[in-house]
């Protein structure tokens, strides 16, 4: 047979396959013209490419798909080792100040007989998911402060995608029904306690807690099935859902539209809902004949449009900061504070801005 090399190079290739491909790249061959050897089939030839030589040229055209990951790396709170200390005691104080407030109003509630109605019953609630929520991801971030190792296992990042997606989807649809409770109790007063009776409130509280837990398990489940390459590095403090699915190195196309599609019905509804109950609400407080009445209605809405404005406020907020900035440690800072802040505000807008919630709290520390 008749082979055309390299003027100067002797040596005879055998091109078999994908390996006499990766070995023709390897060693920069080309063909040119040069005088036709004649070359017998006694020859001696050339070894082809290494297994191992192989495996080095694949992983440095392309990361390398990993199926079996052990654990992801969450980002640094802090580089500076001296600021550590301080942002570890103001996370671990706000993270107190969330459990100690919210079950304080927990306890407030279930002691005193006067707060046992539907509107106060939602709040207990709200109260008990805000410390869900937090402990979800705060602890985590403590510990990563305290061991200096930022470092989380495949399976609790996946747990905790799935416990802040629950808790989140929770907030938003108990947030709702308060609102559905704030219209009836200004709209239908004298239907209240008829509408509003027992067994809706629980039949509500089930309803969200469903819808979260399908939703939380949907986008869960999708996860389990990507596949990630070497970069692990996840550009926030806890384990977040879109940032997950943008380390995949398979096709992600079936989660984005998952999660487009739950972002705008799991949040667009409540939201849609709240602006409804909200509207009706204006309506017929414009129409009440007293300035006395018009107040009085609206103060019982104060508390809640706070919290409203508190918690989709700073869900506005990281969607605006992914999207305008560059800096992933101010998106990073703001979708933890979008877990902590307003879950640490709620006692404090409850407690300060009810007369009855303030009355209750002076005879449970007064006991």
């Amino acid at each position: 047979m008749r082979i055309k090399v390299v003027a100067g190079e002797l040596s005879v290739l055998v091109v078999s396959g994908i390996s006499g491909w990766f070995y023709f790249q390897h060693h920069n061959l080309e063909t040119a013209p040069c005088p036709a050897l004649e070359v017998s089939s006694s020859a001696e030839l050339p070894p082809l490419m290494s297994t191992e030589q192989l495996q080095r040229f694949i992983n440095n055209v392309d990361p390398r798909n990993e199926t079996g990951v052990s654990e992801f790396f969450l980002m640094e709170v802090t580089e500076s080792p001296e600021l550590q200390s301080l942002v570890f005691g103001l996370l671990l104080s706000m993270y107190l100040v969330t459990i100690l407030g919210n079950l304080l109003i927990i306890l407030v509630v279930s002691s005193d007989t006067h707060l046992h109605t539907p509107m106060y019953f939602f709040l207990s609630n709200l109260s008990f998911i805000d410390i869900c929520l937090s402990t979800t991801t705060i602890p985590k971030i403590l510990g990563n402060i305290q061991a200096q190792d930022q470092s989380i296992g495949y399976a609790g990042c996946l747990t905790q995608v799935c416990f802040v997606l629950a808790f989140a989807t929770l907030d938003s649809c108990l947030l709702s029904v308060m609102a559905y409770d704030r219209y009836v109790a200004i709209c239908h007063p004298l239907r209240y306690m008829v509408i509003m009776n027992p067994h809706l409130c629980r039949l509500l509280i089930l309803l969200s807690l469903f819808i979260s837990i399908m939703d939380a398990i949907l986008h869960s489940l999708m996860v389990l099935r990507l596949s990630f390459c070497t970069d692990l590095e996840i550009p926030l403090f806890f384990c977040e859902i879109v940032q997950l699915t943008k380390l995949a190195c398979s096709d992600t196309l079936i989660n984005n539209i998952l999660i487009y599609f739950a972002s705008s019905i799991f949040g667009g509804i409540p939201v849609c809902g709240i602006i409804f109950s909200y509207f009706q609400i204006v309506s017929s407080v414009l129409r009440m004949p007293t300035v006395g009445g018009k107040f009085k209605a609206f103060s019982t809405c104060g508390s809640h449009l706070t919290v409203v404005s508190l918690f989709y406020g700073t869900a506005f907020g990281v969607y605006i900061c992914s999207s305008l900035t560059n800096s992933s440690r101010i998106t990073a800072v703001v979708s933890m504070m979008y877990t902590l802040v307003p879950q640490m505000m709620n006692p404090f807008i409850y407690s300060l801005r009810n007369r009855d919630m303030k009355g209750a709290l002076r005879t449970l520390i007064s006991i």
